[in-house]
């Protein structure tokens, strides 16, 4: 009956009229196929205007744990209850539910690990970065008026070359991948660090990656040299996403835990692509360091901040004192409903440690591709699911990539020439088979 209801009210849009209708008012210059959200199955996106199946290697831009209608998805208890959460928009921040709090009873029991104290919703990637660093502020400012200051002091960011922390207010003086994403918009002029990203296989370029990670070391203390007690923190991304999936040294990271306690600095964690099993852990700075602040998002379907008691160092922190970090909804409460939904579904068919595994399969079978293709092929990393390899050239990529399309795979670019997978948490082994099997046939074509 349900999907009877839905064929219904969807009928006054074909989906050959959906681009015409979104473009006269719109730019509507993403993928041409037009989603199918009710055939749409697993990891298979079902293309509304021809009926073709696509393998699902993107997930929404790494924003979709589960692929599309999970049987556990479709039960009437589920479909009721977040249905009931859609009919109305409460402001979350300040008129609390039953629904919100059953999201923040699981998301604390299963996600939140110990060391983290406080939770902060919002909605979108962005806001969440932009709530870290001004829960970052406001933590050195207090901190720098306890120690004797007059006026405000610890305003810096010290963040990373080739990284990408979202494209609103604050983040936009923090990302420097792409230009357009960020020309002529007014920015902060915060200090920005080499990026010390592996060479792979790291076994052949450990020396010269070392290097790189001193240098940038060494950079990191020139500006804390330069704004005495004025850096409130270091951000980084775990694995450097759209920058090309730059992966680093755990004992780069044990060395900006270091840095950050000796000099009274935030160390923020930024998790939205990488958070929620796609690493093979929980999270990906669980490989690493613990940081301060980690910023989530995507799979999580809800955006925010989870922080550590260190901001207790301040009595009057952005958790203590009202209205210093707010907005009006506080994250969605149809997004809290469904996220509880996914937590729970994660844990029960433990696709965490299936990102591990079929990751582990995943980066093997990138390996041997690389060494089938090694004139196109080079590059091969990865950790759990979150994989990629490289091309030669920009235009290499980008034609192997629309052959994908053509050969009915959704995967992504990152970098100058780079192809990334970011497939749901639950991908099997034979969906993998699979894309590795359409990768061949293209490759051999190329070479």
């Amino acid at each position: 009956m349900n999907n009877e209801i839905l064929k219904k009210n969807d009928s006054f849009v074909s989906a050959q009229d959906v681009h015409k209708i979104i473009s006269q008012n719109m730019l509507a210059d993403g993928m041409k196929l037009v989603l199918d959200l009710e055939n749409s199955h697993d990891i298979r996106i079902v293309d509304a205007l021809t009926g073709d199946e696509y393998l699902d290697m993107f997930s929404f831009f790494a924003s979709s744990p589960l692929g599309m209608n999970h049987p556990k998805m479709h039960n009437d208890e589920f479909i009721y209850r977040i249905g009931k959460a859609a009919l109305t928009k409460p402001s979350n921040s300040d008129v609390y539910t039953r629904e919100m709090a059953h999201f923040v009873k699981t998301f604390g029991e299963v996600a939140m690990p110990e060391h983290f104290k406080h939770l902060f919703l919002i909605s979108g990637g962005s806001l969440a970065v932009e709530n870290a660093l001004k829960t970052a502020f406001d933590w050195k400012v207090r901190k720098n008026f306890q120690k004797g200051y007059k006026e405000e002091k610890g305003h810096q960011v010290i963040h990373f070359r080739e990284a990408f922390h979202g494209r609103s207010g604050y983040t936009m003086s923090l990302t420097n991948t792409d230009p357009n994403k960020i020309m002529y918009f007014p920015k902060f002029n915060w200090p920005r660090v080499l990026n010390p990203k592996i060479t792979f296989p790291l076994s052949e370029n450990l020396d010269h990656v070392k290097q790189l990670e001193e240098k940038a070391i060494n950079e990191i203390y020139e500006a804390i040299k330069n704004h005495k007690d004025d850096i409130a923190a270091i951000i980084t991304e775990p694995v450097q996403a759209e920058g090309g999936d730059n992966f680093f040294r755990k004992e780069f990271f044990i060395k900006l835990r270091e840095i950050a306690d000796e000099n009274e600095i935030m160390l923020i964690f930024d998790e939205v692509q990488t958070g929620i099993g796609l690493t093979g852990k929980m999270w990906a700075y669980e490989h690493y360091a613990k940081p301060d602040i980690v910023a989530f998002g995507k799979k999580m379907q809800v955006c925010g901040i989870m922080v550590s008691d260190r901001v207790d160092e301040v009595e009057e922190n952005v958790f203590r004192k009202s209205s210093r970090i707010n907005s009006t909804w506080g994250g969605n409460l149809v997004d809290m409903v469904r996220s509880q939904k996914y937590l729970e579904i994660i844990i029960e068919e433990n696709l965490v440690e299936n990102s591990r595994i079929v990751g582990e399969y995943l980066l093997h079978n990138l390996e041997e591709v690389q060494i089938q293709f090694p004139e196109l092929v080079s590059q091969a990393r990865g950790l759990g699911l979150m994989c990629s390899f490289d091309f030669p050239t920009t235009d290499q990529r980008n034609k192997f990539l629309q052959e994908l399309y053509d050969n009915k795979v959704l995967m992504l670019s990152c970098g100058n020439k780079s192809v990334r997978f970011r497939p749901p948490l639950n991908v099997s082994t034979a969906n993998i088979d699979e894309a590795i099997t359409i990768m061949k046939k293209i490759l051999s074509k190329m070479k």
